[in-house]
């Protein structure tokens, strides 16, 4: 059996290395590497068991190395928004239809915080939270969850939907486009993954401080 330690340091070299290692998946497996980041983006959006996914770095790292001409651009916007709208909405009819019994039990992927984070999240930016909730890690999985689970309207939901997930992609894709190659950016890549991280989880931090003093 494989130590934790061991499995925490191969999660934390596969986040902190990832321009290195999507460029050996470009390498080993050509276009398919397209369907690769497709199927990626979906189950961190789409599934509500994996939302340790990588998505904001990943789309990074994928719009760096479109720069250097591994990928197209304009098919990574395409294919990415794509898997972020159609996982978002998978997400949602699983919540219409399922509801709070997938939270029943005691799971490790599956914790009600989890649910109630996001549910606090949407009770405060209602429709909007389906945009803002693709910038917060792990309540962007579950936003559209609870939206499902609430009975939002679909028409109002597909709208934040589409507009929240091209917003999304198109700002870390075109970031790493146009910045993931500068000299600076290059050398410090590692860093840059981890600032990325940091920042996405500030708004969760900020809600949490929020939460934690008003009681």
């Amino acid at each position: 059996m494989i130590p934790m330690a061991e499995i925490f340091k191969l999660i934390a070299d596969l986040f902190l290395n990832i321009d290195q290692n999507l460029a050996m998946v470009v390498a080993n497996f050509g276009v398919w590497s397209y369907a690769l980041l497709f199927a990626i983006i979906f189950m961190e959006t789409g599934l509500v068991v994996t939302p340790f996914l990588p998505g904001d770095s990943l789309i990074f790292a994928a719009g760096a190395l479109a720069a250097g001409g591994l990928f197209s651009v304009l098919w990574l916007f395409i294919l990415l928004t794509a898997a972020a709208i159609i996982g978002d909405t998978v997400n949602y009819w699983i919540g219409h239809y399922v509801g709070p019994k997938v939270f029943e039990g005691n799971h490790r992927l599956l914790k009600k915080e989890y649910l109630h984070k996001a549910q606090a999240f949407y009770a405060k930016h209602g429709g909007a939270a389906i945009v803002l909730a693709r910038f917060v890690p792990i309540v962007r999985t579950f936003a559209p969850f609870v939206a499902g689970v609430g009975k939002m309207n679909y028409s109002q939901f597909i709208y934040y939907n589409i507009m929240g997930g091209a917003f999304w992609v198109a700002l870390f894709l075109f970031s790493g486009y146009f910045f993931g190659n500068l000299p600076w950016v290059k050398h410090n890549f590692e860093y840059l993954i981890i600032a990325i991280i940091l920042i996405s989880v500030v708004p969760m931090f900020v809600e949490w401080w929020k939460a934690k003093h008003e009681k």
